[in-house]
């Protein structure tokens, strides 16, 4: 079964994507989708040669709730800004130390900061652990550093590792 589906997640995902976007789940579109899913995760071992494991399922819908809500919060905080503007909008970067060393992990918190209006990951130093954050309406610096610890990070620690 691991070689005919080495990411069984990967390959989950890429079918319910590909019913929802064909908005359509009939026994054909079920099947091709789980043909192109089968085949996108076989193509996917060569360069993710590690599985994902995710150890607490819950945790990650929990997580998945937790930046859905903060994605709509700061979609009206940048909203709130742009039509409500102030003399100098005070953006800035944040260089930030993570714990994370898991590479889906990270790739997950890059996918959440990106998405979230307002805020983007700019660059990993693998070296070193740290992320260099860009936020648009930059108030406290330590109040975002906690937001991403406590609110992202903690939970992709128990997610991944």
């Amino acid at each position: 079964m691991r070689r005919l589906l080495p990411h069984p997640i990967l390959a989950g995902f890429l079918l319910i994507l590909w019913l929802v976007l064909q908005q359509s789940a009939g026994l054909g579109h079920i099947l091709f989708g789980g043909v192109i899913a089968i085949a996108v995760s076989m193509a996917a071992s060569a360069i993710i040669p590690e599985r994902v494991v995710i150890r607490r399922p819950l945790k990650f819908i929990q997580l998945i709730l937790v930046a859905g809500l903060d994605i709509i919060r700061s979609n009206l905080a940048v909203m709130s800004v742009l039509f409500h503007p102030r003399p100098n909008p005070t953006a800035g970067f944040i260089e930030m130390d993570l714990t994370l060393k898991n590479p889906f992990a990270l790739a997950i918190l890059a996918v959440i900061l990106t998405a979230t209006p307002g805020s983007a990951w700019l660059e990993y130093d693998r070296a070193r652990s740290t992320v260099l954050i860009h936020v648009f309406d930059l108030v406290d610096e330590d109040e975002w550093v906690a937001t991403v610890k406590k609110r992202y990070e903690a939970l992709l620690l128990e997610i991944f590792q």
